[in-house]
């Protein structure tokens, strides 16, 4: 039996940034689609005013991970809806 490939999940909790419109911020998800044409979704910053602004999705291949901000790491992946945030 075929083993199926392990998903690359190395952007998640990393702050990146768009090659093509410079939209910035933390990548939260990904997407793997049957095309290959996988996505990540990434949530910026509060605005100047301190209203949230809406998280948009990118191509994979798009984005730049900025290493010399640490990542956002969670304390177990395997946490469901009803589990707590954890604390950062």
């Amino acid at each position: 039996m075929e083993r199926e490939p392990e998903p690359d999940l190395k952007e998640l909790g990393h702050t990146v940034s768009d090659k093509i419109t410079g939209f910035r911020g933390v990548a939260l998800g990904k997407v793997f689609y049957l095309t290959g044409c996988n996505q990540v979704l990434v949530s910026p910053p509060i605005d100047k005013d301190g209203k949230k602004r809406e998280s948009e999705w990118f191509d994979e291949q798009r984005l730049d991970i900025d290493e010399t901000i640490k990542r956002i790491s969670l304390n177990n992946y395997n946490n469901g809806f009803d589990a707590p945030a954890p604390k950062v």
